[in-house]
């Protein structure tokens, strides 16, 4: 059985840089051509709809973690965006990334990578304008921080491929973790019992995984292979997707540096969101 985890392994690591390293290649490279210097006026200056539309494109184009974010946000919240727009982009930057989501598509499939998308998108802007009106502004803190992360710059082959480089020593640890975890599920743990205890349509399942997946603090990149495993296992789609959600939505990390400019009510807000947007996207891709 060793044997064959090992070649699973093997397999899965392969597939995923691979996949991994040529999407990262073309993004890295495209990316000095999106106008971020006309961000600002795009999330302010417009109808609301449209600047909401605006900030998850800009979670689209910048693959942060949900602790990357944070810099991106006290900027944002700097330059007097509003508030609701740069909520939006706080809840969707970590879960819409479009190297991971082409990612999905090739592993999990192109119906389960789009539904994924909308659901997400719809929620995240519902989220972020409900946190506004429901007056959660004043529970920021004025906080500055210097340093901004460096987007938007031209890149020739030669450097974006530098980039990807460094992007993939970053993120190659997760996608070995996810592949060594989702190796073991799949030569490991017995289909019955994924099927009988973690499967079938068992609502539970989906707010309870939600609840889990945020202490987790597993990347978005390294849920996927572990995603596939569990759904050729047999666990339904719906608490695979509220896992993947609130794990890269939150994290512990994350709600630790988001004390640091939110008020506790915010954070508690925060996270309560994240878990309302797992369990909801979990229960839609049951009906889907």
């Amino acid at each position: 059985m060793s044997i064959a985890i090992l070649q699973d392994f093997l397999y899965i690591a392969l597939e995923l840089m691979l996949l991994f390293f040529a999407i990262s290649f073309v993004i890295n490279f495209l990316e000095g051509y999106i106008p971020y210097a006309n961000m600002q006026s795009l999330l302010t200056k417009h109808h609301p709809l449209f600047g909401a539309l605006i900030a998850v494109a800009f979670a689209f184009v910048t693959p942060f973690c949900s602790c990357s974010t944070i810099p991106v946000v006290v900027s944002l919240l700097n330059q007097k965006v509003r508030f609701g727009i740069v909520m939006i982009f706080l809840f969707a930057s970590p879960v819409l990334d479009l190297t991971i989501l082409t990612l999905m598509a090739a592993t999990l499939g192109v119906k389960v990578a789009v539904s994924y998308t909308i659901i997400t998108t719809i929620l995240s802007i519902l989220i972020g304008f409900t946190l506004e009106k429901l007056g959660f502004e004043n529970q920021m803190k004025q906080v500055m921080v210097k340093g901004e992360v460096e987007i938007g710059k031209k890149r020739n082959m030669k450097e974006a491929l530098q980039e990807t480089f460094h992007l993939m020593k970053t993120v190659y640890p997760y996608l070995l973790l996810g592949a060594g975890i989702g190796a073991i599920i799949h030569g490991a743990v017995p289909t019955e019992w994924i099927s009988s205890y973690m499967g079938g349509d068992k609502w539970w399942l989906v707010p309870l995984a939600a609840i889990i997946g945020i202490p987790l603090y597993i990347r978005l990149s390294t849920m996927i292979p572990i995603s596939q495993m569990l759904i050729a296992k047999g666990m339904a789609l719906g608490p695979v997707m509220a896992l993947m959600i609130s794990s890269a939505g939150a994290s512990l990390p994350e709600i630790t540096l988001l004390h640091s400019i939110f008020r506790r009510k915010l954070v508690f807000a925060f996270v309560g969101s994240v878990m309302t947007m797992a369990t909801l996207s979990g229960f839609l891709f049951y009906i889907i």
